[in-house]
């Protein structure tokens, strides 16, 4: 009966955690000491690189980007490394506004991935301008 019991105290710990850290992980915006972070894994779910989704984290204090963070992905590695390596700082100081609307070259060799981040990185900005508080 003890056993029973634990077994099942352990499973309801599990799904407690597991349903806390999905909640979590489904927020599209949060806001940090002054710098909201929007995370697009939910945004742009249908938006497709090469090989999959590739969502990011939008960082933005006083109405400006201060960075943008790659997320876990499922694009070549090599290929991505230079989309990431081309576009790690290209919004970085700029308003919103003037980052939403900014035009950005392909990646040679990565031209769906480097279109798919992009993409991911607008949702970010316009939700942002749609939802701030």
């Amino acid at each position: 009966m003890k056993k029973k019991f634990l077994g099942s105290l352990a499973i309801i710990v599990l799904a407690a955690t597991l349903l806390s850290a999905s909640q979590k992980d489904g927020q599209v915006m949060t806001k940090e000491n002054g710098v909201y972070v929007v995370n697009t894994t939910t945004l742009g779910k249908d938006v497709q690189g090469y090989a999959g989704t590739t969502p990011v984290k939008v960082y933005i204090k006083k109405n400006k980007v201060e960075k943008v963070e790659f997320l876990k992905n499922q694009e070549t590695p090599k290929y991505f490394a230079r989309v990431k390596k081309a576009l790690e700082t290209k919004w970085n100081g700029m308003k919103v506004k003037e980052a939403a609307a900014q035009k950005v070259d392909g990646v040679t060799g990565a031209t769906f991935s480097t279109d798919a981040v992009v993409k991911n990185v607008q949702l970010g900005l316009e939700y942002y301008q749609k939802n701030k508080k």
